[in-house]
């Protein structure tokens, strides 16, 4: 979600982040995904969490076909697009500064039968939470999004409004630094969380929560 652009690198584990496009193949489509890194930085190259997250939802680890999705803190979008390839109806979201580009990675990778599956809308954590219903989604996603302190209390705000108690929120991540650990603390309050799946290779984890149900805090 954040947007201020890295500074220039010659890292090597950097330089598929300054390719104007991702390829990938995920539910029998080649998806290609535009990159802009020097111009929205974060936001607008593919994470390796992104990756994961969408093989894990092809895998057919959770019921996506008819069922309704947000993707918080999209970026390129690429796990929202993923999502309604499935047979989701997806709601994709980021902050307004990141929207146009947003809408041109959906529109140019959904077919146009599936492009009325899916619906690019602004959303910043916590803030225009009245634009969504509460409880309005069946799956949150969210990849590589618990990674800036300052917004944990807002990002919990926003899936607190958007789960209902049947919703399945699935986060997936890099546990780099302390805070990483310290947002799962946080949601465990007022979640059930579990690691359903982590991939050694790429190093990402992913965490299924649901809302707690009352009578486990009695």
């Amino acid at each position: 979600m954040a947007l201020v652009p890295y500074e220039e690198t010659t890292e090597l584990g950097l330089q598929k982040f300054h390719k104007p496009f991702a390829t990938f193949s995920f539910a029998n489509h080649t998806i290609q995904i535009r990159q802009d890194w020097r111009h929205l930085g974060v936001a607008a190259v593919v994470w390796d969490a992104a990756i994961v997250l969408s093989t894990y939802l092809e895998m057919g680890a959770v019921e996506l076909r008819g069922r309704s999705a947000v993707e918080l803190g999209a970026g390129t979008g690429l796990v929202g697009i993923v999502a309604a390839l499935l047979g989701a109806h997806v709601t994709i979201t980021d902050r307004k500064v990141a929207l146009e580009f947003l809408k041109s990675n959906v529109q140019a990778n959904l077919p146009p039968h599936i492009q009325s599956k899916a619906v690019v809308k602004e959303l910043t954590w916590g803030q225009n939470l009245g634009s969504f219903s509460p409880g309005e989604f069946d799956l949150i996603l969210g990849a590589d999004i618990i990674y800036l302190e300052e917004t944990f209390t807002d990002l919990l705000q926003t899936l607190e409004h958007l789960c209902s108690n049947h919703s399945v929120i699935l986060l997936a991540c890099r546990i780099r630094y302390e805070r990483d650990n310290n947002f799962l603390a946080m949601l465990e309050r007022q979640f059930t969380v579990r690691k359903v799946h982590y991939d050694p290779e790429k190093d990402v984890h992913i965490y299924e929560a649901q809302k707690r149900n009352q009578k486990e805090d009695l």
